[in-house]
């Protein structure tokens, strides 16, 4: 209703905030269910900024972090329509807005916290496992044919070669000075000159706000309402579940896209 009266210009409509929960792993598995994407966000995020006439756009990140390239698209995505519509952004953080879920929080024109968030992790990682030798204790022959000299990069079931990892180096360093770029850009001078800003260090909601990762402690509704009167209204958008998922369809791959998430969140003590 409030979306058909807001076209009516000499109607007076109690300020409205969308609101925008970006929750869990990001990329995660390849699929829509097992993380956020650009893709499954796209239309969520355009809703919000387009729909009914708000006066800012606020986001609900949760998120250990993920695919560096969906956290980006997401991020310019939220930047680009900003400009477009003329709107500020304000982040709010729960749990934790950690690595690539910093990434979207630094998408906002100011961050708040709670004072047990955990905020930062503002590096990248490749992680994978070992396995020369396993097999073959077990009696099993590998054959493995390529073509081209860099088609076996960091191999498990090759012992680790110092020129891999110098090439895997290569890859995301350039990563990580992608995502620096993006928080000095959006922080500014609000950041402080701290050694482990960038390391891949996490701090807690108060700390992050003392190096400028953050700019309060403060909390959704009663932040909005100082901003934009007691009577602003907010007006949820969450990413919708597909009609397989919520047929039950499907169940496998989200349990072991959960297990995957929870373990990311419990890599920086949640």
């Amino acid at each position: 209703m409030r979306r058909l009266l807001s076209h009516l210009p000499f109607l007076d409509l109690p300020p409205l905030v969308n609101v925008v929960r970006l929750a869990g792993g990001i990329g995660t598995g390849g699929r829509v269910s097992a993380g956020m994407t650009d893709a499954a966000l796209a239309p969520v995020i355009e809703r919000a900024f387009r729909r009914g006439r708000p006066k800012a756009v606020a986001l609900v990140v949760n998120s250990p972090g993920g695919s560096p390239v969906q956290s980006s698209l997401i991020a310019a995505r939220i930047r680009r329509l900003a400009g477009e519509r003329g709107l500020p952004v304000h982040a709010f953080v729960e749990d934790m807005a950690a690595s690539g879920g910093y990434w979207l929080a630094a998408a906002a024109d100011d961050i708040w916290v709670d004072a047990t968030s955990i905020v930062g992790s503002i590096g990248v990682v490749s992680a994978g496992f070992g396995l020369a030798g396993l097999i073959e204790r077990a009696g099993v022959e590998r054959r493995l044919h390529t073509a081209g000299r860099s088609k076996t990069l960091l191999d498990p079931f090759l012992p680790e070669r110092p020129e891999d990892v110098a090439r895997l180096r290569a890859l995301i360093e350039p990563m990580h000075a992608a995502f620096i770029a993006h928080v000095r850009a959006r922080r500014g001078t609000r950041l402080a000159d701290h050694p482990e800003l960038f390391t891949g260090e996490v701090f807690v909601g108060p700390r992050a706000v003392e190096l400028g990762l953050a700019d309060g402690v403060a909390h959704l509704v009663p932040k909005l309402k100082e901003l934009y009167g007691p009577k602003v209204v907010l007006s949820p958008y969450g990413q919708p579940r597909g009609w397989l998922s919520r047929l039950g369809a499907g169940l496998a791959a989200e349990a072991l896209a959960a297990i995957e998430e929870r373990a990311a969140f419990a890599r920086h003590g949640r």
